[in-house]
């Protein structure tokens, strides 16, 4: 079988400019000097006898001709290093780098994973607990769930959940607070509410200013009760038996399945934007990436029936 091959090392170099748009940013991760990419740069476009890169400014364009062979490139790479990652492990195992916010890694994502294994029993993955944004190229990451649409726009994003808030208790702070399932919680006390601050950087997730206005009840509860700054947590406070949560639907789906949480009202606010899942074009033929997306997003619209002082409670529309 006869190969027409570029020189793997130049193939290389203009693969990581390209996606960072930088020589100097290419050769701080590939451990050369600027010119060192810059001449690899040279090398292919000598071999290729095609000019790759404009320049603007302190950066690196690509031409017609760069766009054509760096979307052959990317992927081309990604093989071999898949194929080669295989080799040195030993194993035939297919392994995925999943990234994922914190919140969304216990309450939602882990099960859903081991269900997964258990269908496709060679699959192994690296899960990584973080927030954004996160370098894709730097920890090899074939799959990231995120909070919203935008964040990173030169990348594969696919919409996931659309996710909502509806207020939460245990059953044993409603056995003690009975009154807490009256008429738009006039029973619970300002400092019974439990409210999740994602810190200045957000606005999107609905505050208890906005269930009660939704309700068309004139209350405000800002600055009495808890406040924590994750949604796993509130939910934590509120199954223990703390306070009142307005919590998030897809992680609190369990509890509420099982009971142990109970839903206080079927209103529910959405949130700001959407979950979404985000991965590289070069990853989308790495083995199980396309089953493991088909299986995150199965059952977007069947959500977990909440229950209200036992008895079923519709999902909103």
């Amino acid at each position: 079988m006869s190969l027409t091959l570029p020189p793997l090392n130049a193939l290389r170099a203009f693969e990581a400019a390209a996606r960072t748009g930088s020589y100097v940013a290419a050769a701080a991760e590939l451990g050369v000097s600027a010119a060192a990419v810059s001449q690899q740069v040279r090398n292919l476009e000598g071999f290729l006898d095609k000019r790759l890169f404009s320049r603007l400014n302190n950066r690196v364009v690509l031409t017609d001709a760069g766009h054509a062979i760096f979307a052959g490139a990317t992927e081309a790479l990604q093989s071999i290093s898949d194929l080669t990652e295989q080799t040195l492990s030993g194993s035939a195992r297919n392994r995925l780098v999943i990234s994922t916010l914190p919140s969304v890694a216990g309450r939602w994502l882990s099960p859903r994973l081991t269900a997964f294994v258990r269908r496709h029993p060679d699959t192994r993955f690296a899960l990584r607990i973080e927030d954004d944004p996160v370098d894709f190229s730097a920890a090899g990451i074939d799959l990231r769930i995120c909070y919203g649409t935008n964040l990173y726009p030169d990348l594969v994003t696919r919409r996931l959940i659309a996710d909502e808030v509806l207020p939460m208790c245990s059953p044993s702070y409603l056995a003690r607070n009975p009154a807490a399932a009256g008429p738009g919680l006039s029973g619970v006390p300002d400092d019974d509410l439990i409210h999740t601050d994602w810190g200045p950087g957000f606005g999107s997730h609905p505050s208890w200013e906005a269930w009660f206005d939704r309700n068309g009840i004139d209350r405000s509860a800002r600055g009495k009760g808890f406040s924590v700054g994750m949604s796993r947590l509130s939910l934590d406070m509120a199954r223990d038996g703390l306070g009142v949560a307005l919590g998030q639907r897809m992680m609190a789906e369990d509890d509420l399945l099982t009971g142990r949480l109970v839903a206080l009202s079927g209103i529910a606010i959405p949130m700001g934007h959407p979950y979404s899942l985000v991965h590289p074009k070069s990853r989308e033929r790495r083995a199980h990436l396309a089953d493991l997306i088909d299986w995150l997003t199965r059952g977007d619209s069947r959500r977990a029936p909440v229950s209200r002082r036992g008895a079923s409670v519709p999902t909103p529309r």
